[in-house]
């Protein structure tokens, strides 16, 4: 047995801790409050929303842009785009309206938020009239142990107590495949699918298969082309050609000598490479303009310092959109791709300013494309080359097609600007002024331009005649 005079600083140490767990139990408990308010705040906006539609016996997509309406107001307010709050809504009317009991046992203190999160992520797959019964029995369990030792369990019992078969929740689950992309740092991002476990199986045994013929055949691959080849970049003409970036040169024998990459990052070049180049099994489309599957190609809007392309700076790179990207990638963008162009602005010759029709002229788009960067609608980042080029006064109500009165909007937030209450008028220099239902103003400057010009240092003064030396 420990006395307190064996512990470190005795007493006096025993007494400091005690407070510091007070303090970190009593801060605890007042986030636990302030999220459950806010809990209840964001359902109270989903109700709303409901009840507004409701009054004029609307469609869902009139609910949606009252939805979207309120979700707007409440992100400008907190700072966080609508897409986000209209989520959040929705998961908080889920909790606050479906797990009442889970919220009461939050709020008493006898559960945390994740076991509300895992009551509410794995109950849900039950169907509602369930939920009270599942939610009793997960409360007990949660009392006894941690959310993450405690979900296993739950997710074992929700499957126990559903009254479906596993194959038909299966087919159900399956058409909500779909493939997400996550931002990450460093010019790198996370690309998630949600597919059929034997598809994801299937894919990834495939990648690691082929990303071990790579790697275990390197050796052989070198001895065939011989040491004079490899000491010299030879590549036989029937020699296969092995893509990787962070080899020097594109000769296929040095490639091949110099391959020191992992099987993971193999796994990751070769699922790139069938991605971006590989022709789809399946091909049904019947889109003349588009073309077939096999001839689509990925796009993306990338905005590249002029000195980083000149190779003068190896900053970052803007993807537009997303996230930083590395300058040697920005370069090879710009340097490999058939729509390069450099825009210049002259008020008198250059950039169309103006025009009688509806229709945007494709200079002025492409001045828009590099003036706006992305959707103008407060918070959002959907790049430019994905929104719609928007008149910001109607152009059926006199609004003119020229650059003061043009901006870009994702398909979202133009739907939003056409069919609730909230307005924007564009002021000088692009900068668009957004004005919510309840009467707030939210300014939405110009992005950084992608040119800018700085006075040249002035020439160095001619230095002084050198006097004669003495005899």
């Amino acid at each position: 047995m420990t006395d307190a005079a064996e512990t470190p600083g005795g007493e006096d140490y025993l007494t400091t801790l005690a407070g510091v767990v007070a303090d970190v139990d009593s801060a605890a408990r007042r986030i636990a409050a302030a999220q459950i308010e806010e809990l209840r705040a964001l359902a109270a906006a989903g109700r709303l929303a409901e009840a507004q539609t409701a009054q004029r016996n609307a469609r869902v997509q009139v609910h949606d842009m009252a939805l979207r309406s309120i979700a707007a107001e409440v992100g400008g307010v907190i700072r966080v785009t609508d897409r986000t709050v209209q989520r959040r809504i929705g998961e908080a009317r889920t909790l606050v309206e479906g797990f009442p009991a889970t919220v009461a046992a939050w709020e008493q203190g006898r559960i945390v938020r994740g076991h509300a999160i895992a009551i509410v992520e794995t109950g849900t797959s039950l169907p509602a009239e369930m939920w009270a019964e599942f939610e009793q029995i997960a409360i007990s369990r949660c009392e006894k142990d941690t959310p993450n030792r405690v979900r296993g369990e739950l997710e074992i019992l929700a499957h126990r107590m559903h009254p479906r078969s596993f194959a038909e929740r299966h087919e159900e689950a399956a058409a909500t495949r779909c493939v997400r992309l996550v931002p990450g740092r460093d010019g790198m991002s996370d690309l998630i699918a949600t597919l059929p476990t034997v598809i994801a199986e299937g894919i990834h045994d495939r990648l690691t298969q082929q990303a071990r013929a790579i790697i275990d055949t390197r050796d052989e691959r070198v001895a065939a082309r011989g040491p004079a080849e490899v000491a010299f970049g030879k590549a036989s003409p029937h020699s296969e050609h092995d893509s990787d970036s962070s080899s020097e040169g594109n000769d296929p024998a040095a490639i091949v000598a110099t391959d020191r990459r992992s099987t993971d990052q193999v796994r990751a070049d070769v699922f790139a490479d069938l991605l971006l180049a590989g022709t789809p099994a399946l091909d049904d489309t019947r889109d003349t303009t588009a073309g077939p599957l096999g001839a689509i190609r990925a796009r993306v809007q990338v905005l590249v310092p002029a000195a980083t392309l000149t190779g003068e700076d190896d900053g970052p790179c803007d993807l537009t959109g997303r996230s930083p990207i590395d300058p040697a990638t920005a370069r090879t963008l710009a340097g490999g791709t058939g729509m390069w162009e450099r825009l210049f602005h002259d008020p008198t010759t250059g950039v169309t300013v103006a025009t009688d029709s509806y229709r945007v002229p494709s200079g002025m788009r492409r001045f828009l494309q590099a003036r706006d960067q992305h959707c103008r609608f407060p918070g959002c980042r959907v790049a430019a080359i994905r929104c719609e080029v928007d008149h910001t006064h109607d152009h059926a109500l006199g609004g003119r097609t020229e650059l003061t009165n043009l901006a870009h909007l994702c398909q979202r937030h133009h739907s939003m600007k056409q069919f609730t209450a909230w307005r924007v008028r564009q002021l000088k220099g692009g900068v668009l002024e957004w004005t919510s239902p309840l009467g707030r103003t939210y300014r939405e400057d110009a992005p950084t331009p992608a040119v800018a010009f700085t006075p040249a240092a002035p020439p160095s003064p001619p230095p002084a005649p050198a006097e004669p030396a003495p005899f």
